[in-house]
């Protein structure tokens, strides 16, 4: 995982071309980078990020910003207590309980 100005990026390696292909992640605009070597893979990344904020800036868009991976959520208290039983009795912090049921969740639609 690379990250520059707040935005990750995920790579791979193609044995065959011998090239490390990269995409920026948590966008909904798709942003690429490539290189042979680490140092111009990191380079292409940074490249690629600060175009994608100038393509931005020169079309007056906002550019699309990743997530955080925070949020705020408002449940009843009743519920709230039930939820930090639930957790404490699987040995879990509320958070990562949650997040873990979430996931499933995510994963089953």
């Amino acid at each position: 995982m690379m990250t520059y100005k707040g935005y990750s990026g995920s790579v791979r390696f193609d044995d065959e071309a011998e090239l490390f292909h990269g995409e920026v992640i948590g966008l909904r605009d798709v942003v690429t980078f490539q290189g042979r070597t680490v140092d111009e893979l990191k380079q292409a990344f940074h490249d690629s990020i600060d175009d994608y904020l100038e393509f931005c800036e020169s079309r007056s868009e906002d550019p699309d910003k990743p997530f955080s991976g925070k949020f705020l959520l408002r449940v009843d208290p009743v519920l709230h207590r039930r939820l930090a039983q639930l957790s404490a009795d699987d040995g879990e912090s509320l958070n990562n309980w949650i997040a873990s049921r979430l996931g499933e969740l995510a994963e089953q639609k």
